[in-house]
């Protein structure tokens, strides 16, 4: 942290592997510094950034927006401090600005093939949305996600803790999708000021041929646009090609490696990257 009177700037950080690096885990759709607009707040945080030297080698933070320019006002930051810095691509995120539509506005606007395919499947399945947690819900978003194509989750916990923290806030979206009484495809959304966030979603691998995840996520979205009114659907982060379909908008996110070449302990990374960077230049030559 640096602050000077009412202006205060932070990066929250944790120790990792290899030196410093953002606080966030797999369920973090960005990471970004909490520093206000303005030079003199540039300025403090160009003063973390050169303090930092003293407590670590090397820091890794992602991933980072540049759509309110944090990205490139860290890689200002840590490259006026003296920071060997790269900046490259690591993720994408899809997004859908809602631009004041209805969703059936929205919906006239998706590809045929998902048109077709909800107006053929969707009386096959019943879906419901949890508003609150629910310990019945739960326990059917767990049997979709224990029968589905999805890696075991290893985190369970925290996410259960985070499910309960915003069904108490009234920002749960847990949407259920049931074919004769049986679930079969389960959707985590949350809603918060203006968006709504896609968390995890999930179908049961031998209910494919009932396109119940096509149904659930068209009822969530249908949910959150007018019900909701919400300005933004965040898919969060990855290139699954599906969610081209649902979304508008691919947005970069960053990775930020910065190592101080005064330490030895940064030069087997510096000569890496430099190796590779030489690469690139020879590959594109």
């Amino acid at each position: 942290m640096a602050q000077d009177g009412a202006d205060c700037a932070a990066l929250p950080l944790m120790h990792g592997e290899h030196g410093l690096e953002s606080l966030s885990n797999w369920f973090s759709f960005t990471w970004r510094p909490l520093v206000p607009a303005g030079e003199h707040c540039d300025t403090l945080l160009a003063a973390i950034a050169r303090d930092l030297k003293q407590q670590t080698h090397q820091l890794t933070l992602a991933p980072i927006p540049d759509e309110d320019g944090s990205a490139t006002r860290l890689e200002t930051a840590f490259r006026a401090a003296g920071w060997h810095v790269q900046l490259e691509v690591c993720d994408e995120n899809h997004v859908l600005p809602v631009q004041g539509r209805d969703f059936a506005a929205y919906w006239d606007t998706r590809p045929g093939k998902m048109r077709t395919t909800l107006k053929r499947k969707a009386k096959k399945v019943e879906t419901e949305i949890y508003t609150q947690f629910d310990e019945g819900g739960w326990r059917a978003y767990q049997s979709v996600y224990d029968n589905s194509w999805k890696p075991e989750e290893e985190r369970a916990d925290l996410l259960e803790a985070f499910a309960r923290a915003e069904g108490d806030a009234g920002r749960l979206r847990l949407g259920v999708a049931r074919h004769d009484g049986a679930p079969v495809a389960a959707q985590f959304w949350t809603v918060e000021d203006g968006t709504a966030y896609i968390h995890k979603l999930a179908h049961v691998e031998a209910a494919k041929p009932l396109s119940a995840g096509t149904t659930l996520s068209a009822a969530l979205f249908a949910y959150v646009i007018d019900q909701d009114e919400v300005g933004l659907v965040d898919f969060g982060t990855g290139s699954d090609a599906y969610k081209r379909d649902w979304m508008e908008l691919n947005r970069p996110r960053y990775r930020l490696t910065c190592l101080d070449p005064r330490q030895p302990r940064a030069w087997p990374a510096l000569t890496k990257s430099r190796l590779r960077r030489l690469a690139r230049a020879i590959g594109h030559g």
